[in-house]
């Protein structure tokens, strides 16, 4: 268990659990809980060593995937949400914070986090993977990825030059969900030289006290991670990936 930071203890909350790694779908919901300042315990899920696949974590979450937030304080009860998306409407709903009244505005927010959910998180994670964990040989799979990858960018800057923020006019669930994946354009070879409307919005939501807080013990977080995935024996990374005896092709 890795709690980088334990959060104060208040009498009118109950403590959250959220199970994950430093994913940027971990990291979107540390940033919301962060900004709401709920009391929440992070607990850390070892996929590198099949943590996800015990019949304890099972129970959270059958598809086995992080982040899964347990909140002991649910409607009626104690209440387990899997998927990061839903994961932020919840707690934006919740707290009645982060997710607009007005209809259109709304709905701006939920069409452009679904955006997220659909788009931004699935093709920069497989060019990520393509990139850096791929054997030789992929060369299609890995420039088809980055070409996504640079064509979702360019929406999002088209989008941000009409929108102060993605959903509307201010900050919101849709933005907290897009940018821990956005702000991994290096590593994916993505140049945003030009798209100054994406480095406005990057700068901004990266200056928010809490967000700048969370991006800067994440680090430790992710050597946490990238130990775990060098040390990890090689069946555990062909489940994880599905490759090998794992293969279902």
């Amino acid at each position: 268990m890795i709690k980088p930071k334990q959060a104060k203890r208040r009498k009118e909350f109950q403590i959250m659990e959220l199970y994950g790694l430093s994913s940027p779908n971990v990291m979107k919901v540390r940033i919301i809980l962060e900004e709401l300042d709920v009391p929440y315990n992070h607990t850390y899920i070892d996929i590198f060593a099949g943590a996800q696949y015990t019949e304890e974590f099972g129970k959270l979450n059958p598809n086995r995937k992080v982040p899964v937030l347990v909140d002991p304080d649910g409607p009626g009860g104690p209440i387990t949400i899997i998927e990061s998306g839903a994961i932020l409407i919840y707690l934006a709903q919740k707290y009645d914070r982060f997710l607009p009244k007005s209809p259109t505005d709304y709905y701006g927010t939920i069409q452009w986090l679904m955006f997220q959910m659909a788009s931004v998180g699935p093709m920069f994670g497989q060019t990520n993977h393509f990139l850096r964990t791929a054997p030789a040989g992929n060369d299609y799979s890995r420039d088809r990825y980055v070409t996504e990858s640079k064509r979702i960018f360019d929406v999002l800057d088209e989008r941000l030059s009409e929108s102060e923020f993605l959903g509307c006019n201010e900050y919101s669930i849709a933005d907290i969900a897009t940018y821990p994946w956005a702000r991994y354009y290096e590593p994916n070879n993505i140049d945003i030289s030009k798209l100054k409307n994406l480095q406005r919005w990057l700068d901004q939501i990266g200056q928010r006290p809490v967000v700048a807080n969370v991006v800067a013990y994440w680090p430790a977080l992710r050597a946490v991670d990238d130990h775990k995935k060098e040390t990890a024996d090689v069946k555990h990374i062909d489940k994880l990936y599905g490759r090998g005896q794992f293969s279902r092709a």
